[in-house]
């Protein structure tokens, strides 16, 4: 997947905060809060994969 969301924050409740918002607007976490050697945090998250609901006639 090419698309990505990043989260950057001066803290790991920030970043955790952040990083609750893109998984409520149906995103799917990928690197989960870290700190960086500058002392920021950060995390990514990518789209949720799309759920394919089967036509009846596939059934």
């Amino acid at each position: 997947m090419a698309i990505r969301a990043s989260v950057q924050a001066d803290t790991e409740d920030e970043c955790v905060e952040g990083l609750a918002k893109l998984v409520d607007a149906g995103f799917v976490p990928i690197m989960m809060p870290r700190l960086l050697t500058d002392n920021r945090w950060m995390a990514r998250a990518v789209p949720a994969p799309a759920v394919r609901v089967p036509e009846p006639a596939d059934r």
